[in-house]
């Protein structure tokens, strides 16, 4: 029988996490199965030190006793989990969120193996494994869902969409603090598959258009920074300080911009979800996954060709124009 995750209620289930507590994607499956009425046993870790929460969790896992649950929820990171505890929690129904592939993440998007060589396999039969011993498989789009069942063989009867959410305590609509420029703003962890290079080279193709300023926010490292004359360039801000930095932003590059990692076409940025609760126009990478939630001529919507720093310097600067009732040439 089909398990879905609206069917878990007044249930005893162990939630199961390796990644920090505060996680959004983990507070909001917590929040879920709260909400249903289910007891919920949490195992996760405050540690900021990865191998210090997963020597906790695993200590942890080792002295529960499945008798006293009736299924278990393995959030972030399951594969870190059932290749190691599959057998004693295999005693009840297992729920993962199958939220990235070892695989995938290893091999394509940060190519650090070579997939057809016996360490890139390797990360494939674990990622077969975590899914063969889950009852019901939580995904972020349906995109990225029938990608795990075409490659990894789960059957797609399993596998359900539950998408991301902003944290609307800390993201919500505020007033625009008064500025003079047009205020382009981005903010990432800079990881391959967000395209960063590609909205530097923007910048620099749109470093001489007048009244265009530019904030990026994230951790760069040797990348060059190109228009520094009208871009301004932060490592990192708290929340609640990028809340505030992204309120006072005429637009918002939201991504996915790389056109050669295909976890890019799958997903949907965790920023969209943010400019969207702030009620913030923003330009996304047209491909299937961003279509799912997104539509063209929505309120605030921009689609771009991805991998395309012209195209995307073209919407900006179209968007500034339309924004500040500027003529098009």
């Amino acid at each position: 029988m089909t398990m879905k995750l609206s069917d878990i209620r007044g249930k005893r289930v162990l939630y199961i996490a390796t990644k920090n507590a505060d996680y959004l994607r983990i507070v909001q499956e917590i929040r879920i199965l709260k909400e249903q009425g289910n007891t919920v046993t949490e195992i996760v870790s405050a540690e900021k030190s990865y191998p210090k929460r997963l020597r906790e969790v695993w200590g942890r896992l080792r002295r529960v006793n499945m008798d006293d649950h009736d299924l278990s929820f393995i959030g972030f990171a399951p594969q870190l989990i059932l290749p190691l505890f599959g057998r004693k929690l295999g005693k009840k129904p297992v729920v993962t969120d199958f939220f990235i592939s070892v695989y995938d993440t290893i091999c394509f998007d940060r190519k650090k193996l070579r997939p057809q060589l016996p360490l890139g396999q390797l990360c494939k039969q674990i990622d077969k494994l975590t899914l063969r011993r889950s009852d019901h498989c939580i995904c972020d789009t349906r995109a990225h869902g029938a990608y795990f069942c075409e490659e990894f063989g789960y059957p797609a009867a399993e596998m359900e969409t539950l998408y991301l959410e902003a944290d609307t305590s800390i993201y919500y609509p505020r007033e625009m603090p008064a500025h003079k420029d047009f205020t382009v703003l981005y903010f990432g962890s800079i990881l391959p598959l967000q395209g960063v290079p590609v909205i530097l080279d923007a910048i620099g193709l749109l470093r001489q258009e007048p009244g265009l300023h530019f904030v990026v926010i994230g951790p760069l490292g040797n990348a060059p920074r190109q228009g520094e004359d009208i871009t301004e360039y932060i490592d990192w801000l708290p929340q609640e300080q990028l809340a505030e930095r992204i309120a006072g932003a005429d637009l918002c590059l939201a991504g996915h911009f790389d056109a050669s990692i295909g976890k890019a076409r799958r997903t949907i940025p965790g920023k969209a979800y943010i400019y969207h609760a702030m009620g913030k126009p923003m330009i996304l990478g047209d491909n299937p996954a961003t279509h799912e939630l997104y539509h063209e001529g929505g309120p605030g919507i921009t689609f771009c060709k991805m991998g395309d720093a012209r195209a995307l310097a073209d919407c900006i600067l179209s968007l500034k124009k339309e924004a500040c009732g500027e003529e098009g040439n």
